[in-house]
């Protein structure tokens, strides 16, 4: 059996055991959903301006948060250290569990998507940028959420560990406020934070305009944010193994 489908069933065991109860299911709607509505009330007249925003932050939540979850949760009850000792690599688990929380987060957020398109008519200008965006700040947010978790040992620590990196970067990212009307102090920062480059190729694939004159900025930046993230998070499941 490869190393490629043996991550497939850890993905699917993680999806069956605790991504598909409708709990987790239900909050990962409802809170962009809610998010949204709060907008709209506040500005119906522009609401869609932070949609592409919404979008990303629904990616990072959600990957962050799911991610961390289920590995402390492992962690806590043996699970994953019997995966560590199985004759299994654990860049095959990381894959898998990496893949699973993709899955989850990118899963809500094409939801959120396809809802404010079919509901409020936001348009779609170019859906390949937009199913990237999806792909690499799932992926990139998913191995983040993993890397801290595998470095911590309760669920409230990496919640702490995620809140310290997530909150302040919602502030300098074009969440709801567009890179181009930062201070200029802030700019440079911005490039810093991954969840820039994501909420730039949501605009691009939403409505075509950006701060980035091109999407291959954005795109190009947001692998190179992916692959940091796969060597840290590896990094990270590598120190659990030789615990």
């Amino acid at each position: 059996m490869s190393q490629f489908v043996r991550a497939l069933f850890i993905s699917r065991k993680d999806m069956e055991s605790y991504y598909s109860k409708p709990p987790l299911v239900t909050w990962g709607l409802l809170f962009p959903a809610v998010l949204m509505l709060a907008v709209y009330v506040k500005d119906p007249s522009n609401y869609l301006g932070v949609a592409p925003g919404v979008i990303a932050m629904t990616l990072l939540f959600g990957n962050t948060s799911m991610a961390a979850i289920v590995v402390t949760f492992e962690k806590r009850s043996g699970t994953l250290q019997r995966l560590l000792l199985a004759p299994i690599s654990s860049r095959t688990i990381l894959l898998g569990k990496a893949c699973s929380a993709a899955l989850y987060g990118g899963a809500t957020s094409l939801v959120l998507t396809v809802g404010l398109s079919l509901l409020v008519g936001m348009p779609i200008v170019n859906p390949l940028l937009l199913v990237a965006a999806l792909i690499l700040g799932a992926g990139a947010f998913s191995l983040l959420g993993l890397a801290v978790s595998a470095s911590v040992r309760e669920v409230f620590e990496a919640m702490t560990l995620l809140n310290f990196f997530r909150f302040p970067i919602l502030f300098i990212s074009g969440v709801f406020i567009p890179v181009a009307h930062l201070p200029t102090w802030a700019k440079p920062v911005a490039m810093l934070s991954p969840l820039t480059h994501v909420v730039e190729l949501f605009r691009f694939g939403l409505s075509g305009q950006a701060y980035f004159a091109s999407p291959a900025i954005p795109a190009a930046t947001s692998v190179g944010f992916l692959v940091v993230s796969w060597i840290l998070a590896e990094q990270a499941f590598r120190r659990r193994a030789n615990q």
